[in-house]
């Protein structure tokens, strides 16, 4: 039977365990140390965002300071998560040999999950492995998972809820929310779960230690021996110590651009969210440089980099970024559920954006638009003849915040909208829940509608997607650009109607649009 060493680290800082996660797999890719499965907490509690994230875009930076928890970024992939003391990470430091450890990313993940499900069985939690890296108990996530690898060598990690402040995660992360709608779920409180709420006490955490180091044994038929960091691993983490405490590390050295000279775009695929910044240079049609993001998995992550290396300073054409798509292809690599053709979907939809420029729009303006079935160019010849709405922008209080219909009155931005519908002979429509959302669509596809303008946030497009796709009737949304139920952690109250904030719409976009849709008809 073979020996694996076992660390349990204890309490450390985000910093100290990140910096451990880089030490430990490149001693391991030297063949400098053996197999190691290690177990790991956190203190203070920490917001840590994936490989490829934006601390920006994924943390709630401010309340992180105000409340004592550090913020730091992972060497693996995957979304934002919250680790608190309570919390109990598990790693497995190996080499990829094909066979206990497949080298298809899928199988290695799917076989590296049950051994900790067999070690969570038992302790008496009827958990199973759920595709892609999730590991549930009654359709309610106990443990995330992820990985990443260099030199033959990978490291794979869980996250074990043993108990959980839900309130304090949701105030410090943005990203589940967003992710609600992946996981086919009412509310992030509802899907998820900890092992003291499924046992109603709290075992030890010798306890949980030797049912997980069990589970492996089984599995892989493999002896643990307790171990210490050596000697090698102490003076690596002491040097690498800084950078993973560094600014740098913690919020990315690549700029993202401002909203004067870049383009954005969103594509939700099986694998994940993958959003795209491209800096443009619009004087000399170049890409001056590219950053992607998203809570997928790159196997391994430089992929990402490279990729981003190889766009910089090309012409701003697709077919120039589709020769660095397919020097891509030609590497070995892995991005589990997003296809090389959702990139190149990806980069057509920002070099079309640029084109609108023509219309008059700015760049900023332009990535305040979000289009369903088709581009700018089809409403500029088409028209609209809706005009929807979210009940969010309505006053609170309102008779008519949950129903059709405006006194306006001027204390809210739907009176102004409710103005531009009958100036230009729309039909406007309240929209109240996700429900009368897909009824108006419906009827919109059933009337044979030649289009609609509307308002919604960022994340609720990003969410809802393929929602907006699946009906046939094109749609171009504009963005609110304030402080949503998303960002509140209130978007289960959102999704049914009774999210009791006011937003505002954007008028002064909305009114250019229609504008020029009717102008140039």
């Amino acid at each position: 039977m073979e020996v694996w060493r076992v660390l349990d680290t204890g309490l450390l800082t985000g910093a100290e365990n990140i910096t451990l996660d880089r030490v430990i797999l490149d001693a391991r890719a030297e063949g400098v140390i053996h197999n190691t499965f290690r177990f790991l907490r956190f203190n203070p509690p920490v917001a840590l965002v994936g490989y490829h994230q934006s601390v920006e875009q994924e943390i709630r930076i401010s309340y992180c300071l105000e409340n004592n928890i550090d913020i730091n970024r992972r060497i693996t992939g995957g979304g934002a998560i919250y680790f608190s003391p309570e919390h109990l990470g598990w790693e497995v430091f190996a080499t990829l040999d094909g066979v206990r450890f497949p080298y298809k990313v899928e199988l290695l993940y799917r076989r590296l999950c049950n051994a900790a499900v067999k070690g969570l069985r038992k302790l008496g939690l009827k958990a199973r492995f759920r595709p892609k890296n999730d590991i549930e108990i009654g359709h309610r996530k106990i443990s995330g998972t992820g990985g990443t690898s260099t030199g033959g060598a990978f490291m794979f990690q869980g996250t074990l809820l043993v108990d959980l402040d839900v309130d304090k995660m949701l105030r410090a992360l943005k990203v589940p929310v967003k992710k609600l709608s992946d996981k086919e779920v009412e509310s992030l409180k509802e899907r998820v779960t900890t092992i003291k709420w499924e046992l109603g006490y709290t075992p030890s955490y010798e306890e949980i230690k030797k049912a997980i180091l069990e589970g492996f044994s089984e599995e892989f038929q493999i002896k643990f021996v307790e171990g210490e960091i050596t000697d090698f691993e102490r003076t690596e983490f002491l040097s690498k110590l800084p950078y993973f405490s560094s600014n740098e590390w913690v919020y990315g050295i690549r700029p993202s651009g401002n909203q004067d000279n870049s383009l954005f775009t969103v594509r939700k695929t099986p694998g994940g969210l993958v959003k795209l910044a491209l800096s443009v240079d619009v004087e000399l049609n170049l890409i001056t440089s590219a950053f992607i993001t998203g809570d997928f998995f790159a196997y391994p992550p430089g992929i990402i980099y490279d990729l981003e290396s190889s766009l910089k300073h090309i012409p701003l054409k697709l077919e120039e970024v589709s020769k660095a798509l397919l020097n891509m292809r030609r590497r070995e690599f892995q991005i589990p559920g997003v296809k090389i053709n959702d990139f190149k979907l990806l980069f057509k939809e920002a070099i079309q954006r640029i084109k609108y420029t023509r219309y008059g729009l700015t760049l900023n303006e332009v990535n305040n638009l979000f289009f369903v079935n088709k581009d700018l160019d089809y409403f500029m010849v088409n028209g609209v003849d809706s005009l929807l709405l979210p009940y969010c922008s309505k006053l609170v209080g309102c008779d008519y915040r949950h129903r059709e219909g405006c006194t306006l009155c001027g204390l809210c931005t739907v009176g102004d909208g409710y103005k531009l519908a009958s100036k230009y002979n729309l039909k406007p429509f309240t929209i109240v829940n996700y429900e009368h959302l897909e009824e108006k669509l419906k009827e919109l596809d059933e009337t044979g509608s030649k289009g609609y303008i509307g308002c919604c946030c960022e994340p609720f497009y990003e969410k809802h997607q393929p929602d907006f796709e699946k009906f046939r009737t094109p749609g171009l949304l504009i963005n609110i650009e304030q402080t949503t139920c998303y960002d509140l952690g209130l978007e289960k109250e959102a999704y049914k109607g009774r999210f009791e904030s006011q937003t505002a719409l954007n008028t002064s976009l909305l009114e250019k649009m229609l504008y020029l849709i009717f102008k140039h008809r």
